[in-house]
């Protein structure tokens, strides 16, 4: 198959139990372009995990050439191989920008290798590097106390609240800026990370990143979650929270989750990679006392589907 494809169709669905329901302009990602009505259908109810279907009738179907978004009913890129471990986050580089305006970071080195031969034997070298950096750098965690003075540090967040944690991927569409609780509802969060895959990690390091436009979560959106017992959410946009002028200077996701509890991670990336539940998540932070955000190497253990 050459490129990824989406469907557009309508759908007419009759439950064994009684009852109906039809869609309009619904888009599917799909395995090739010659997917046929009854493959699709099947593609649709796996979606959106419908029961005690009879019956469904496909009308009105255009085939698009579109990148997937990692739809429930496709696999993704290496789904179904065997265990595998994705990155998902960003190299952290001398002078990168992270967010606009901010300090950059430094590297450099403390003790360079010609500069060691003196205090080791000889043919023994070691080089040991300097980093000066703001702590909001790269893909980073903000624990409670960002946002709240009493809250846990980056000591006192509990490794099972960062480790190994159950992940689910909730694919934002294009289009979409907000993503509020009627987009979340169709996911089951409970003790997951929740990571929101928004697509806009493609403009890290260019001015557009930190355009108005960025996607975020909002305050409704947050409560859902927390009211649905997530453990973690993390974002591929520059912030969780909207940054528009418009939004002046509110910050309700932050503020709504560190409340609760839940740490954050921004800055995301490679979430494409990912398939939409399944794997475990892990994004760790040094054990540092007195910091409430720091740069993490966050990734995803895939297992082999069984």
């Amino acid at each position: 198959m050459d490129g990824d494809f989406r469907a557009q169709f309508d759908a007419a669905v009759t439950f064994a139990n009684g009852g109906s329901l039809r869609t309009e302009g619904f888009r599917l990602d799909i395995p090739g372009r010659d997917v046929t009505d009854e493959e699709l259908a099947t593609l649709f109810v796996r979606h959106l995990g419908l029961l005690m279907v009879a019956e469904v009738r496909i009308t009105n179907k255009t085939i698009i050439e579109e990148a997937h978004r990692g739809g429930r009913g496709v696999a993704t890129p290496g789904e179904g191989a065997g265990r595998r471990l994705v990155e998902l986050s960003h190299v952290i580089t001398d002078g990168m920008v992270t967010l606009p305006h901010w300090p950059a970071p430094r590297i450099t080195d403390w003790l360079t290798f010609e500069g060691s031969r003196e205090r080791y034997a000889p043919g023994v070298e070691f080089q040991v590097a300097r980093i000066d950096m703001i702590a909001n750098t790269g893909t980073y965690l903000d624990a409670p106390a960002h946002r709240y003075a009493d809250g846990a540090d980056l000591a006192g967040v509990p490794l099972d609240r960062l480790v190994d944690l159950p992940g689910i991927v909730v694919r934002v569409p294009g289009d979409v800026r907000a993503i509020d609780r009627l987009l979340l509802a169709p996911y089951d969060v409970a003790g997951k990370a929740v990571l929101l895959h928004t697509g806009w990690d493609t403009h890290f390091g260019t001015e557009r990143y930190a355009a108005s436009e960025a996607p975020y979560l909002t305050g409704d959106g947050a409560q859902a979650l927390v009211d649905a017992g997530a453990t973690l959410i993390g974002i591929d946009s520059i912030n969780i929270d909207d940054m528009s002028a418009a939004a002046g200077g509110e910050r309700p996701a932050h503020s709504i989750l560190l409340a609760a509890g839940l740490s954050i991670v921004e800055h995301l990336t490679g979430l494409a990679a990912l398939p939409p539940d399944g794997f475990r998540f892990t994004a760790a932070p040094p054990r540092v006392a007195g910091m409430a955000t720091f740069p993490v190497r966050a990734y995803a253990v895939v297992e082999p589907a069984t």
